[in-house]
């Protein structure tokens, strides 16, 4: 039985001088002159902390980035019983096809915390698309190895990409339809308790907010109850730090904005407050605290609702929708507020922007007919000019 011991991958703190190893001078190691090496890392997971460390990462980032290199880590030990400095192209090859399906000794569907003699490092087999994302970490990883002197070949450099399937076209999101039934599943939510009332007006607003502006999950719940505001034109903004630490900021619509006000009422607080306000904006329902909620809880809430709604379509007799909704995340109402305003004309461009793209191409894989109106427009042209 494989150990899963603890392994320390928090950052370094600000004044560790090995948080600036890699953006030194270069010390030749590209060109074959290897001088010393500009890190003190002791071993392979000195190393992994200081890469984390470098890149000025969001904590979601850095958690996904830890959980990915705990694994690895804990693979070269348990399974190759190797170090960095003794991998080779086979070995990394075999990483890849090893978390394809990891054996069950592997895997645990409960989330433990980490220091839980229960914890596993996997929920299940990774899809191709999770398998190229560890890969893309641990090749950067080792590539940072390299950069710094503690390897002095990196065998990750052979080791070709996985191959994850990819679509020109968005195929996740909601149709206005399914969205209705959400939200009359949201609204509908029994409130027996001040906590059931907090929380169906929470999460009220967290339906429509992401609904209507487009925003990911992380940047409405790492938002502050400032971020939403007016400069007194009647105009409302919501303020958003996106990937990259990159601020955005998004129009709030009029039903966002009343969704805003009822979740403050209850819980106890002003409809409005001032944009220097640094209260999270997305409260646990728990309790009077106004102690932030999770993301992984802001998730689960939204997917009860979605399996609600669900249940109401299904018993409509709108199997499609009942679909849909059954397999819907939060980031598919993401999917669902740039699809519905591509579709309904909005340029492009303005789009990007609330979106947050790098490129407009990503945001113009938005841009497509359902499936239903190609069916009915090519069928209803009646094949004139066709046979």
């Amino acid at each position: 039985m494989p150990a899963f011991l603890p392994i320390d991958l928090d950052p370094l703190p600000a004044e560790h001088p090995d948080r600036a190893a890699a953006s030194r001078p270069d010390t030749g190691i590209y060109s074959g002159m290897h001088d010393e090496p500009v890190t003190s890392a002791r071993n392979d997971a000195e190393l992994a902390r200081e890469y984390i460390s470098h890149g000025e990462l969001s904590p979601k980032s850095i958690a996904n980035l830890q959980k990915e290199l705990y694994r690895f880590l804990t693979w070269c030990r348990e399974e190759a019983n190797k170090t960095f400095q003794q991998l080779n192209v086979a070995d990394l090859n075999a990483y890849k096809e090893f978390i394809r399906n990891p054996p069950p000794e592997w895997v645990c569907t409960t989330k433990w915390p980490r220091n839980d003699a229960r914890y596993r490092p996997f929920s299940g087999p990774l899809s191709d698309t999770s398998r190229r994302q560890s890969m893309i970490a641990i090749k950067g990883l080792l590539a940072f190895a390299e950069h710094t002197g503690y390897l002095r070949r990196n065998p990750a450099r052979l080791v070709r990409n996985v191959r994850a399937p990819h679509s020109s076209r968005i195929t996740r999101y909601l149709t206005p339809v399914a969205l209705a039934y959400a939200l009359a599943a949201a609204e509908a939510n029994h409130a027996d308790s001040d906590a059931a009332a907090r929380q169906r007006a929470r999460d009220r607003f967290l339906l429509i907010a992401f609904a209507q502006t487009g925003a990911r999950l992380n940047e409405i719940v790492g938002a502050r109850m400032g971020s939403i505001y007016s400069e007194g034109d009647g105009r409302w903004w919501l303020d958003v730090v996106g990937k990259g630490n990159k601020p955005r900021r998004l129009p709030v619509p009029p039903a966002s904005l009343a969704a805003y006000r009822d979740y403050r009422r209850a819980f106890g607080l002003l409809e409005q407050t001032s944009r220097g306000d640094t209260m999270p904006l997305v409260l646990s329902s728990r309790t009077r605290d106004h102690v932030r909620v999770t993301d992984e809880a802001a998730s689960e809430a939204l997917k009860a609702i979605f399996q609600l709604a669900a249940s109401e379509a299904a018993a409509q007799g709108d199997g499609d929708s009942a679909s849909m909704l059954r397999q819907a995340s939060p980031h598919w109402l993401r999917h669902s507020m740039l699809t519905n305003h591509a579709n309904g004309g909005v340029q492009l461009k303005t789009l990007q922007d609330t979106a947050g793209h790098a490129n407009i191409a990503t945001t113009a894989a938005y841009l497509h007919k359902t499936d239903k109106e190609r069916h009915d427009e090519i069928l209803g042209s009646g094949g004139k000019g066709i046979l």
